[in-house]
Protein backbone atom coordinates (compact mmCIF):
# COMPACT_ATOMS: atom_id res chain seq x y z
CA UNK A 1 0.00 0.00 0.00
CA UNK A 2 1.44 3.30 -0.61
CA UNK A 3 0.75 6.73 0.40
CA UNK A 4 1.51 10.12 -0.71
CA UNK A 5 2.79 13.61 1.49
CA UNK A 6 3.62 16.79 0.69
CA UNK A 7 4.62 19.06 3.32
CA UNK A 8 6.29 22.54 2.20
CA UNK A 9 8.91 24.99 4.45
CA UNK A 10 6.28 27.87 4.19
CA UNK A 11 3.04 26.29 4.82
CA UNK A 12 2.73 25.92 8.00
CA UNK A 13 -0.57 25.32 10.63
CA UNK A 14 1.08 27.64 13.98
CA UNK A 15 4.32 27.79 16.22
CA UNK A 16 3.55 24.61 18.54
CA UNK A 17 3.38 26.42 22.18
CA UNK A 18 5.55 23.50 24.49
CA UNK A 19 2.70 23.77 26.62
CA UNK A 20 0.89 21.39 24.73
CA UNK A 21 3.02 18.45 25.72
CA UNK A 22 1.64 19.15 29.71
CA UNK A 23 0.76 16.86 31.83
CA UNK A 24 -1.73 16.96 35.04
CA UNK A 25 -1.54 15.44 38.62
CA UNK A 26 -4.83 14.95 40.51
CA UNK A 27 -5.07 13.89 44.23
CA UNK A 28 -6.66 10.49 43.46
CA UNK A 29 -5.73 6.80 43.94
CA UNK A 30 -1.84 6.91 44.11
CA UNK A 31 -0.82 9.25 41.94
CA UNK A 32 0.25 11.07 44.59
CA UNK A 33 1.12 8.64 47.47
CA UNK A 34 3.07 6.19 46.27
CA UNK A 35 3.45 7.75 42.93
CA UNK A 36 5.14 10.97 43.23
CA UNK A 37 5.33 10.83 47.22
CA UNK A 38 6.78 8.13 49.38
CA UNK A 39 8.55 9.32 52.38
CA UNK A 40 9.96 5.95 53.09
CA UNK A 41 10.99 4.59 49.65
CA UNK A 42 14.42 3.58 49.50
CA UNK A 43 14.99 6.13 46.42
CA UNK A 44 13.08 9.04 48.40
CA UNK A 45 14.79 12.52 48.46
CA UNK A 46 15.01 15.61 51.10
CA UNK A 47 11.14 16.16 50.48
CA UNK A 48 9.81 12.52 50.26
CA UNK A 49 9.40 12.47 47.00
CA UNK A 50 10.44 9.38 44.71
CA UNK A 51 13.80 9.95 42.81
CA UNK A 52 13.18 7.29 40.48
CA UNK A 53 9.45 8.96 39.77
CA UNK A 54 11.57 11.81 39.21
CA UNK A 55 14.33 10.95 36.87
CA UNK A 56 11.15 9.55 34.46
CA UNK A 57 9.73 12.59 34.52
CA UNK A 58 12.75 14.75 33.76
CA UNK A 59 12.94 12.48 30.60
CA UNK A 60 9.79 13.40 29.33
CA UNK A 61 10.43 17.69 29.56
CA UNK A 62 6.82 17.88 30.70
CA UNK A 63 6.79 22.05 30.43
CA UNK A 64 3.49 22.24 33.07
CA UNK A 65 1.56 20.06 35.21
CA UNK A 66 -2.23 20.71 36.24
CA UNK A 67 -2.65 20.09 39.61
CA UNK A 68 -4.44 19.32 42.25
CA UNK A 69 -7.22 18.08 40.01
CA UNK A 70 -9.32 17.36 38.53
CA UNK A 71 -13.05 15.93 40.02
CA UNK A 72 -11.05 16.70 43.85
CA UNK A 73 -10.45 20.69 43.42
CA UNK A 74 -14.49 21.23 43.72
CA UNK A 75 -14.53 20.17 47.20
CA UNK A 76 -11.15 20.99 48.01
CA UNK A 77 -9.28 23.61 50.70
CA UNK A 78 -6.02 24.65 49.89
CA UNK A 79 -5.29 25.69 53.19
CA UNK A 80 -5.68 22.25 54.23
CA UNK A 81 -2.26 21.82 52.39
CA UNK A 82 0.09 24.81 54.14
CA UNK A 83 1.65 24.79 57.53
CA UNK A 84 3.25 21.98 59.36
CA UNK A 85 2.23 18.80 58.52
CA UNK A 86 1.59 17.27 61.89
CA UNK A 87 -1.50 20.19 61.74
CA UNK A 88 -2.82 19.12 58.17
CA UNK A 89 -6.43 17.96 58.73
CA UNK A 90 -7.54 14.84 56.93
CA UNK A 91 -10.64 15.36 54.89
CA UNK A 92 -13.31 12.58 53.28
CA UNK A 93 -12.94 13.48 49.30
CA UNK A 94 -15.98 13.12 47.53
CA UNK A 95 -15.24 12.70 44.50
CA UNK A 96 -13.17 9.59 44.85
CA UNK A 97 -14.66 8.15 47.58
CA UNK A 98 -11.41 8.27 49.49
CA UNK A 99 -9.97 10.30 52.57
CA UNK A 100 -6.92 13.21 52.12
CA UNK A 101 -4.48 13.34 54.25
CA UNK A 102 -3.12 16.53 53.00
CA UNK A 103 0.45 15.56 53.64
CA UNK A 104 1.54 17.16 50.09
CA UNK A 105 -0.17 20.31 49.25
CA UNK A 106 0.77 23.30 46.90
CA UNK A 107 4.33 23.80 48.92
CA UNK A 108 5.42 20.12 48.31
CA UNK A 109 3.91 20.32 44.90
CA UNK A 110 6.14 23.51 44.00
CA UNK A 111 9.46 21.28 45.22
CA UNK A 112 8.64 18.57 42.94
CA UNK A 113 7.88 21.03 40.39
CA UNK A 114 11.23 22.18 40.70
CA UNK A 115 12.86 18.85 41.09
CA UNK A 116 11.75 18.07 37.52
CA UNK A 117 12.07 20.94 35.86
CA UNK A 118 8.56 22.13 35.48
CA UNK A 119 6.12 24.78 35.89
CA UNK A 120 2.84 24.66 37.99
CA UNK A 121 -0.58 25.18 36.79
CA UNK A 122 -3.23 25.68 39.30
CA UNK A 123 -7.02 25.31 39.86
CA UNK A 124 -9.39 26.78 42.00
CA UNK A 125 -12.12 25.61 43.89
CA UNK A 126 -15.39 26.75 42.26
CA UNK A 127 -17.59 24.04 43.41
CA UNK A 128 -18.12 23.92 47.02
CA UNK A 129 -16.58 27.29 47.29
CA UNK A 130 -15.92 30.47 45.16
CA UNK A 131 -14.05 34.04 44.59
CA UNK A 132 -13.18 34.86 47.86
CA UNK A 133 -10.99 31.15 48.36
CA UNK A 134 -9.69 31.77 44.71
CA UNK A 135 -8.14 35.45 45.45
CA UNK A 136 -6.69 34.22 48.48
CA UNK A 137 -5.17 31.43 46.96
CA UNK A 138 -4.00 33.61 44.33
CA UNK A 139 -2.75 36.23 46.42
CA UNK A 140 -0.53 33.47 49.38
CA UNK A 141 0.98 32.03 45.71
CA UNK A 142 1.37 34.71 43.77
CA UNK A 143 2.26 38.40 45.99
CA UNK A 144 5.59 39.04 46.67
CA UNK A 145 4.92 39.47 50.74
CA UNK A 146 3.32 42.43 52.83
CA UNK A 147 -0.35 41.05 52.83
CA UNK A 148 -1.91 38.49 55.29
CA UNK A 149 -1.90 35.40 52.57
CA UNK A 150 1.58 36.49 51.17
CA UNK A 151 3.09 36.66 54.57
CA UNK A 152 1.43 33.43 55.40
CA UNK A 153 3.33 31.53 52.89
CA UNK A 154 6.38 33.31 54.13
CA UNK A 155 5.78 31.91 57.30
CA UNK A 156 5.11 28.64 55.95
CA UNK A 157 8.98 28.36 54.33
CA UNK A 158 8.17 30.22 50.81
CA UNK A 159 10.00 33.47 50.65
CA UNK A 160 9.63 34.18 47.48
CA UNK A 161 6.31 33.78 45.47
CA UNK A 162 5.95 30.94 42.53
CA UNK A 163 4.89 33.32 40.22
CA UNK A 164 1.98 30.61 39.02
CA UNK A 165 0.88 31.94 35.39
CA UNK A 166 -1.78 29.44 34.34
CA UNK A 167 -4.61 28.85 36.85
CA UNK A 168 -8.07 27.15 35.58
CA UNK A 169 -11.22 28.20 36.83
CA UNK A 170 -12.84 25.41 38.41
CA UNK A 171 -13.12 21.54 36.88
CA UNK A 172 -16.09 20.04 34.51
CA UNK A 173 -18.79 22.11 36.15
CA UNK A 174 -20.68 20.81 33.52
CA UNK A 175 -21.09 17.91 34.88
CA UNK A 176 -23.34 16.28 37.45
CA UNK A 177 -20.83 14.05 38.92
CA UNK A 178 -19.05 17.33 40.03
CA UNK A 179 -19.27 18.85 43.42
CA UNK A 180 -21.17 22.03 43.49
CA UNK A 181 -22.09 21.52 39.90
CA UNK A 182 -23.70 24.07 38.43
CA UNK A 183 -25.57 25.01 34.74
CA UNK A 184 -23.85 27.38 32.19
CA UNK A 185 -24.92 30.50 33.07
CA UNK A 186 -24.32 30.11 36.57
CA UNK A 187 -20.65 28.58 36.69
CA UNK A 188 -20.42 31.10 33.85
CA UNK A 189 -21.37 34.22 35.88
CA UNK A 190 -19.08 32.83 38.43
CA UNK A 191 -16.46 32.17 36.85
CA UNK A 192 -16.48 35.92 35.03
CA UNK A 193 -16.48 37.62 38.60
CA UNK A 194 -13.79 35.47 39.36
CA UNK A 195 -11.73 35.92 36.35
CA UNK A 196 -11.90 39.35 37.07
CA UNK A 197 -10.99 39.11 40.65
CA UNK A 198 -7.75 37.25 39.40
CA UNK A 199 -7.27 40.06 37.08
CA UNK A 200 -7.39 43.17 39.48
CA UNK A 201 -4.95 41.20 40.78
CA UNK A 202 -2.23 40.81 38.07
CA UNK A 203 -3.90 41.18 34.52
CA UNK A 204 -1.12 39.32 32.80
CA UNK A 205 -1.82 35.82 34.39
CA UNK A 206 -3.56 33.47 32.10
CA UNK A 207 -7.14 32.07 32.69
CA UNK A 208 -8.66 28.57 31.79
CA UNK A 209 -12.73 28.71 31.50
CA UNK A 210 -14.26 25.18 32.14
CA UNK A 211 -15.66 24.24 28.50
CA UNK A 212 -17.68 20.62 28.06
CA UNK A 213 -16.09 17.55 29.98
CA UNK A 214 -16.47 15.67 26.74
CA UNK A 215 -18.21 16.41 23.47
CA UNK A 216 -21.06 13.56 24.68
CA UNK A 217 -22.53 15.97 26.99
CA UNK A 218 -26.07 16.84 26.41
CA UNK A 219 -25.54 20.44 27.16
CA UNK A 220 -22.42 20.55 23.95
CA UNK A 221 -21.87 22.97 22.73
CA UNK A 222 -24.25 24.86 23.84
CA UNK A 223 -22.06 25.20 27.46
CA UNK A 224 -19.32 26.37 25.69
CA UNK A 225 -21.23 29.66 23.59
CA UNK A 226 -23.19 30.80 26.88
CA UNK A 227 -20.07 30.29 29.35
CA UNK A 228 -18.13 32.08 26.54
CA UNK A 229 -20.58 34.96 26.20
CA UNK A 230 -19.95 35.93 29.97
CA UNK A 231 -16.24 35.00 30.37
CA UNK A 232 -14.50 36.16 26.86
CA UNK A 233 -13.02 38.95 27.79
CA UNK A 234 -11.43 38.25 31.01
CA UNK A 235 -10.30 34.57 29.80
CA UNK A 236 -7.78 32.64 27.34
CA UNK A 237 -8.53 29.15 27.09
CA UNK A 238 -11.42 27.45 27.60
CA UNK A 239 -11.13 24.04 28.53
CA UNK A 240 -11.78 20.49 26.73
CA UNK A 241 -11.60 16.99 28.23
CA UNK A 242 -11.75 13.76 26.07
CA UNK A 243 -11.06 10.19 27.13
CA UNK A 244 -10.66 6.89 24.92
CA UNK A 245 -11.20 3.18 25.12
CA UNK A 246 -11.78 0.12 23.26
CA UNK A 247 -14.88 -1.27 25.09
CA UNK A 248 -15.85 -3.17 21.72
CA UNK A 249 -12.47 -4.60 21.35
CA UNK A 250 -12.65 -3.39 17.53
CA UNK A 251 -9.43 -1.86 16.88
CA UNK A 252 -10.06 -0.24 13.50
CA UNK A 253 -13.05 1.68 15.41
CA UNK A 254 -10.44 2.47 17.71
CA UNK A 255 -8.29 3.85 16.08
CA UNK A 256 -10.89 6.25 14.19
CA UNK A 257 -11.63 7.89 17.32
CA UNK A 258 -9.41 10.40 16.77
CA UNK A 259 -11.33 11.52 13.73
CA UNK A 260 -14.15 12.52 16.95
CA UNK A 261 -11.21 14.48 18.74
CA UNK A 262 -10.39 16.45 15.79
CA UNK A 263 -14.39 16.95 15.20
CA UNK A 264 -14.46 18.02 18.74
CA UNK A 265 -11.73 20.64 18.31
CA UNK A 266 -13.09 22.07 15.33
CA UNK A 267 -16.80 22.56 16.80
CA UNK A 268 -15.51 24.66 19.77
CA UNK A 269 -12.77 26.72 17.64
CA UNK A 270 -15.68 27.85 15.83
CA UNK A 271 -17.71 28.48 18.96
CA UNK A 272 -14.99 30.51 20.10
CA UNK A 273 -15.02 32.49 16.67
CA UNK A 274 -18.81 33.05 16.66
CA UNK A 275 -18.36 34.62 20.44
CA UNK A 276 -15.62 36.66 19.22
CA UNK A 277 -17.95 38.09 16.21
CA UNK A 278 -20.97 38.59 18.37
CA UNK A 279 -19.06 40.54 21.16
CA UNK A 280 -17.12 42.24 18.71
CA UNK A 281 -13.93 41.25 20.43
CA UNK A 282 -10.16 41.91 19.37
CA UNK A 283 -9.08 39.08 21.64
CA UNK A 284 -8.03 35.43 21.09
CA UNK A 285 -9.68 32.49 23.50
CA UNK A 286 -7.25 29.37 22.92
CA UNK A 287 -8.42 25.89 23.76
CA UNK A 288 -6.53 24.11 26.44
CA UNK A 289 -7.15 20.03 26.12
CA UNK A 290 -6.20 20.09 30.08
CA UNK A 291 -7.30 16.05 30.46
CA UNK A 292 -6.81 13.82 27.52
CA UNK A 293 -5.83 9.83 27.26
CA UNK A 294 -6.87 6.32 26.89
CA UNK A 295 -9.61 5.08 30.30
CA UNK A 296 -11.31 1.80 30.16
CA UNK A 297 -9.05 -0.98 31.38
CA UNK A 298 -9.54 -0.26 35.10
CA UNK A 299 -13.22 0.39 35.16
CA UNK A 300 -14.90 -2.54 36.60
CA UNK A 301 -11.92 -3.01 38.94
CA UNK A 302 -12.59 0.74 40.15
CA UNK A 303 -16.09 0.46 41.02
CA UNK A 304 -16.43 -0.83 44.48
CA UNK A 305 -14.06 1.95 46.33
CA UNK A 306 -16.09 5.00 43.63
CA UNK A 307 -19.48 3.48 44.30
CA UNK A 308 -18.66 3.65 48.29
CA UNK A 309 -18.52 -0.24 49.17
CA UNK A 310 -15.17 -0.14 50.60
CA UNK A 311 -14.88 3.00 53.21
CA UNK A 312 -12.52 5.59 52.77
CA UNK A 313 -9.56 3.95 52.06
CA UNK A 314 -6.15 6.90 51.81
CA UNK A 315 -4.48 6.56 48.19
CA UNK A 316 -5.89 3.01 47.61
CA UNK A 317 -4.98 1.93 43.53
CA UNK A 318 -7.60 3.88 40.92
CA UNK A 319 -7.68 4.28 37.89
CA UNK A 320 -4.82 2.36 37.45
CA UNK A 321 -5.19 1.14 33.32
CA UNK A 322 -2.42 -1.30 32.27
CA UNK A 323 -1.49 0.13 28.70
CA UNK A 324 -1.01 -2.22 26.11
CA UNK A 325 0.46 -1.71 22.36
CA UNK A 326 -2.78 -1.31 21.08
CA UNK A 327 -2.70 1.96 23.12
CA UNK A 328 0.44 3.36 22.06
CA UNK A 329 -1.02 3.76 18.71
CA UNK A 330 -3.83 5.60 20.07
CA UNK A 331 -1.72 8.06 21.92
CA UNK A 332 0.28 8.71 18.81
CA UNK A 333 -3.06 9.58 16.83
CA UNK A 334 -4.02 11.71 19.87
CA UNK A 335 -0.58 13.45 20.10
CA UNK A 336 -0.52 13.85 16.04
CA UNK A 337 -3.93 15.70 16.29
CA UNK A 338 -2.80 18.13 18.71
CA UNK A 339 0.24 19.40 16.61
CA UNK A 340 -2.12 19.60 13.40
CA UNK A 341 -4.64 21.56 15.56
CA UNK A 342 -1.88 23.53 17.04
CA UNK A 343 -3.55 26.97 15.35
CA UNK A 344 -5.69 26.30 18.20
CA UNK A 345 -4.86 23.85 20.84
CA UNK A 346 -2.57 25.50 22.72
CA UNK A 347 -2.42 23.92 25.86
CA UNK A 348 -2.57 20.17 26.71
CA UNK A 349 -2.22 17.77 30.02
CA UNK A 350 -1.82 13.91 29.25
CA UNK A 351 -4.21 12.67 32.58
CA UNK A 352 -2.48 11.87 34.34
CA UNK A 353 1.06 11.15 34.71
CA UNK A 354 2.09 8.27 37.98
CA UNK A 355 -0.11 5.29 38.20
CA UNK A 356 -3.12 7.14 37.62
CA UNK A 357 -3.79 6.28 33.71
CA UNK A 358 -0.54 7.23 33.34
CA UNK A 359 2.63 6.77 31.23
CA UNK A 360 4.44 6.02 34.16
CA UNK A 361 3.89 2.99 36.69
CA UNK A 362 4.91 2.35 40.13
CA UNK A 363 5.03 -0.37 43.14
CA UNK A 364 4.90 1.33 47.07
CA UNK A 365 8.25 0.44 47.68
CA UNK A 366 9.27 -0.76 44.35
CA UNK A 367 10.25 0.13 41.27
CA UNK A 368 9.03 2.80 38.70
CA UNK A 369 8.17 1.79 35.19
CA UNK A 370 7.62 3.32 31.52
CA UNK A 371 4.12 1.75 30.61
CA UNK A 372 3.48 1.72 26.63
CA UNK A 373 2.14 4.99 26.02
CA UNK A 374 5.14 6.68 27.67
CA UNK A 375 7.00 6.36 24.35
CA UNK A 376 4.72 8.08 21.78
CA UNK A 377 4.43 11.32 24.51
CA UNK A 378 8.19 11.04 25.13
CA UNK A 379 9.09 11.57 21.40
CA UNK A 380 6.05 14.06 20.81
CA UNK A 381 7.20 16.08 23.57
CA UNK A 382 11.40 15.61 22.91
CA UNK A 383 11.12 16.36 19.53
CA UNK A 384 7.49 17.84 18.53
CA UNK A 385 8.77 21.23 19.41
CA UNK A 386 8.70 24.53 16.91
CA UNK A 387 6.21 24.81 14.07
CA UNK A 388 3.85 22.29 12.47
CA UNK A 389 3.85 22.03 9.10
CA UNK A 390 0.53 21.40 7.02
CA UNK A 391 0.79 18.10 5.75
CA UNK A 392 -1.09 16.69 2.64
CA UNK A 393 -1.69 12.79 2.63
CA UNK A 394 -2.83 10.84 0.06
CA UNK A 395 -3.32 7.13 1.02
CA UNK A 396 -6.38 4.54 1.17
CA UNK A 397 -8.85 4.84 3.72
CA UNK A 398 -11.18 2.28 5.56
CA UNK A 399 -14.58 3.18 7.22
CA UNK A 400 -15.29 2.53 10.78
CA UNK A 401 -18.67 2.22 12.86
CA UNK A 402 -18.28 6.13 13.31
CA UNK A 403 -16.49 7.17 10.62
CA UNK A 404 -15.95 7.03 6.84
CA UNK A 405 -13.07 7.83 5.15
CA UNK A 406 -10.21 7.19 7.62
CA UNK A 407 -6.81 7.28 6.27
CA UNK A 408 -4.58 4.06 6.98
CA UNK A 409 -1.41 6.70 7.54
CA UNK A 410 -1.68 9.13 10.07
CA UNK A 411 0.89 11.59 9.47
CA UNK A 412 2.00 15.24 11.18
CA UNK A 413 5.49 16.98 11.15
CA UNK A 414 7.22 19.85 12.69
CA UNK A 415 10.25 21.81 11.69
CA UNK A 416 12.54 23.15 14.43
CA UNK A 417 13.71 25.67 12.35
CA UNK A 418 16.84 26.41 14.90
CA UNK A 419 17.84 22.87 15.12
CA UNK A 420 17.50 22.46 11.24
CA UNK A 421 15.73 19.56 11.64
CA UNK A 422 12.19 18.44 10.54
CA UNK A 423 10.59 15.34 12.87
CA UNK A 424 7.93 13.42 11.17
CA UNK A 425 5.66 11.15 13.45
CA UNK A 426 3.15 8.30 11.87
CA UNK A 427 0.78 5.93 12.42
CA UNK A 428 -0.37 3.03 10.41
CA UNK A 429 -3.56 2.07 11.18
CA UNK A 430 -4.07 -1.39 8.71
CA UNK A 431 -3.90 -4.58 10.57
CA UNK A 432 -2.18 -6.29 7.88
CA UNK A 433 -0.05 -4.38 5.39
CA UNK A 434 2.48 -2.16 5.27
CA UNK A 435 2.07 1.28 3.87
CA UNK A 436 5.06 2.41 1.85
CA UNK A 437 5.50 6.38 2.88
CA UNK A 438 6.88 8.96 0.45
CA UNK A 439 6.92 12.41 1.70
CA UNK A 440 8.13 15.33 -0.14
CA UNK A 441 9.59 18.00 1.68
CA UNK A 442 9.79 21.23 -0.26
CA UNK A 443 11.89 24.23 0.41
CA UNK A 444 14.29 22.86 3.55
CA UNK A 445 17.38 21.68 1.12
CA UNK A 446 19.57 18.91 2.04
CA UNK A 447 18.24 17.04 4.43
CA UNK A 448 19.48 13.33 5.77
CA UNK A 449 17.66 10.96 8.04
CA UNK A 450 19.68 11.40 11.56
CA UNK A 451 17.31 9.43 13.72
CA UNK A 452 14.25 6.55 13.34
CA UNK A 453 12.25 5.15 15.86
CA UNK A 454 9.87 2.46 15.26
CA UNK A 455 7.22 0.65 17.54
CA UNK A 456 5.53 -2.78 16.45
CA UNK A 457 4.77 -5.78 18.57
CA UNK A 458 2.58 -9.32 17.21
CA UNK A 459 0.29 -8.79 20.17
CA UNK A 460 -1.76 -5.75 20.34
CA UNK A 461 -2.41 -6.71 24.13
CA UNK A 462 1.19 -6.85 25.19
CA UNK A 463 2.08 -4.99 28.52
CA UNK A 464 5.44 -3.59 30.01
CA UNK A 465 5.40 -4.94 33.48
CA UNK A 466 7.70 -4.61 36.70
CA UNK A 467 8.93 -8.44 35.58
CA UNK A 468 8.77 -7.21 31.53
CA UNK A 469 9.58 -3.32 31.88
CA UNK A 470 10.91 -3.81 27.92
CA UNK A 471 8.32 -5.71 26.36
CA UNK A 472 6.68 -3.13 24.39
CA UNK A 473 9.52 -0.26 23.33
CA UNK A 474 11.07 1.51 20.58
CA UNK A 475 13.60 0.25 18.50
CA UNK A 476 15.77 1.62 15.77
CA UNK A 477 14.26 1.77 12.66
CA UNK A 478 15.66 0.83 9.35
CA UNK A 479 15.35 2.02 5.28
CA UNK A 480 14.34 5.29 6.29
CA UNK A 481 16.07 7.66 3.30
CA UNK A 482 15.80 10.73 1.61
CA UNK A 483 16.50 11.03 -1.77
CA UNK A 484 16.38 14.59 -3.86
CA UNK A 485 14.22 16.23 -0.87
CA UNK A 486 11.59 12.94 -0.48
CA UNK A 487 11.23 10.96 2.50
CA UNK A 488 10.98 7.21 1.80
CA UNK A 489 9.88 4.88 5.16
CA UNK A 490 8.06 1.96 5.39
CA UNK A 491 5.49 1.98 8.12
CA UNK A 492 4.49 -1.81 9.36
CA UNK A 493 1.37 -2.63 9.73
CA UNK A 494 -0.27 -1.58 13.34
CA UNK A 495 2.80 0.95 13.98
CA UNK A 496 4.16 4.16 15.13
CA UNK A 497 7.19 5.68 14.10
CA UNK A 498 9.13 8.90 14.30
CA UNK A 499 11.50 9.99 11.84
CA UNK A 500 14.24 12.67 12.32
CA UNK A 501 15.93 14.34 9.66
CA UNK A 502 18.18 17.35 9.83
CA UNK A 503 21.53 18.04 8.11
Amino acid sequence: MKAAAVAHKDFTVSKIDDRVYGAFLEHLGRAIYSGIYEPDHPTADANGMRADVIELVKELDVPVVRYPGGNFVSAYNWEDGIGPKEERPVRLDLAWHTSESNEVGVHEFADWCDSVGTEMMLAVNLGSRGLDAARNFVEYVNHPGGSYWSDLRKKNGREEPWNVKLWCLGNEMDGPWQIGHKDAEEYGKLAAETAKAIRAFDRSLELVVCGSSNSDMPSYPDWEATVLEHTYDEVDYISLHMYFGNRDNNTAKYLALNEKLDDYIEAVSGVIKFIKAKRRSTKDVYISFDEWNVWYHSNAQDRKILEGNDGWPHAPALLEDIYNFEDVLQVGLILNTFIRRSDVVKIACIAQLVNVIAPIMTEKGGPAWRQTIYYPYYFASRFGRGTALNVSVDCPTYDSEDYKGVPYADVSAVHDEEAGTVTVFAVNRHASEAVDLELDLQGFGDLKVIDHQVMTHADLKAVNSKSKMDEVAPKKGEGASVSDGNLAVSLPAYSYQMVRLGR
